[in-house]
């Protein structure tokens, strides 16, 4: 049994927060895991824990920036032959020079040759065995991409805390680094808890049980963070039981996420199924709708976060807290995962009560459309809602038009 001066000690604990408050808190308190170093090819979603120079600059030559042929400019002019040396081709240069008079078949990217400072198209050549003629009409543009003109050598390219993906990988590879440190993936474990629970597919086998839907959506948020889901699992309303999965969660993960369970009450273990594992509570409550039961906290060293059981009570503060913790492991800040954006509504914004509200929305052609049903336990609401809009405690109704504060959800 827990000893009942646990439960006064976690209940004497429970304070109300304001959201701004909590997300102060997990950026006070969380601190990144150590950086590995990691190929090129495989650091597609990791961050960065080190930043990435320049080993040369680029281009690292003057190069063409369009087919056609290299010449010496103050020498060259429409409708005078102009002998024809040779080719540079990118990979393949011409070793020799350009003299006045004279040009060299280039392609793009090739490097330019010694003595050719411009790059005649194409479509403006006439070819004719060893010489070509150049219409009027080819300026202005010389076609030449300086050396460096892209970056030095020694440039910082990309900095810590950088999310890798396709373009920033290009730009990695571009700064000749086979290797990349990057911090290590969180590992995380989530445990729903709750006997009505059933896996998906065995729900309609038991007239008293719902489908587990929460863990999944909770382990997709998590890998789309940049985490390593080690567990995802359903635990026994038995808190004996409770605190030996959360041991063993404890040991295999940097995060446990356990999702239902508001309090302290009969039935909700999700605070005290961690007590026995040393949990300190950093906040217990936030002023939030919907999501007030999220509760963030530390036991053996790992960070546990409680979510709601309602589904989109879990995602809406998973979207936030889980996606700050997941940040901060990482060595990203908050403000890089949860970037506020000002956008126009729709339709009507009903007014929002004493607590910080998070409207569930759609985008379409004339802004944020609110959805109808805000309940905080539908799903299919989910689906349909791709932003989330903040609205401050006891904000008043906005009408069509009006500019709001929202988060991509």
């Amino acid at each position: 049994m827990l000893d009942c001066r646990c439960l006064a000690a976690l209940a004497g604990r429970v304070r109300l927060i304001s959201f701004d408050q909590a997300l102060a808190l997990v950026e006070a308190s969380v601190a990144s895991l150590p950086g590995e170093d990691v190929p090129l090819a495989e650091a597609a979603g990791r961050v960065l824990a080190a930043p990435v120079f320049a080993r040369r600059e680029a281009p690292f030559s003057d190069v063409a920036a369009m087919d056609g042929y290299a010449v010496h400019d103050g020498s060259t002019k429409a409708g005078m032959p102009i002998l024809v040396l040779g080719e540079s081709r990118a990979g393949a240069g011409f070793s020799g020079a350009v003299q006045p008079g004279q040009a060299i078949r280039i392609f793009t990217g090739a490097p330019m040759p010694n003595g050719a400072d411009r790059v005649i198209m194409q479509e403006y050549a006439t070819r004719e065995q060893d010489t070509v003629i150049f219409a009027e009409g080819y300026g202005p543009g010389w076609h030449v991409r300086a050396a460096g003109s892209d970056f030095s050598a020694g440039d910082l390219l990309l900095d810590v805390g950088t999310r890798l993906g396709p373009r920033t990988i290009v730009t990695a590879a571009a700064a000749d680094q086979a290797m990349l440190k990057v911090s290590a993936q969180p590992k995380v474990a989530i445990i729903g808890t709750g006997d009505e629970l059933a896996p998906p597919g065995e729900a309609h086998l038991r007239a008293d049980a719902i489908p587990e839907s929460v863990t999944y959506g909770i382990a997709a948020l998590a890998q789309q963070a940049g985490a390593r889901v080690v567990a995802r699992m359903i635990g026994e309303d038995s808190l004996p039981a409770l605190e030996r999965l959360a041991g063993e969660m404890l040991d295999q993960a940097d995060v446990v996420i356990v999702t239902g369970g508001a309090s302290v009450g009969e039935r909700d273990f999700a605070k005290p199924m961690f007590v026995s594992h040393g949990l300190e509570l950093l906040f217990s409550k936030v002023a939030m709708k919907p999501g007030k039961p999220v509760w963030l906290g530390e036991a053996k060293g790992k960070w546990v976060l409680g979510l709601p059981g309602n589904p989109t009570s879990a995602m809406v503060t998973a979207r936030q807290f889980l996606r700050a913790l997941l940040a901060g492991l990482q060595g990203q800040s908050i403000a890089q995962v949860l970037q506020w954006r000002t956008l126009p509504l729709a339709c009507q914004l009903p007014a929002t009560g004493g607590r910080e509200t998070f409207v569930r929305a759609r985008w379409d052609a004339d802004g944020l459309r609110p959805l109808g049903n805000q309940d905080s336990g539908v799903q299919l609401a989910l689906a349909q809602a791709d932003w989330l809009i903040r609205s401050l405690p006891n904000s008043p109704a906005l009408d069509a038009g009006g500019m709001v504060t929202a988060l991509e959800f």
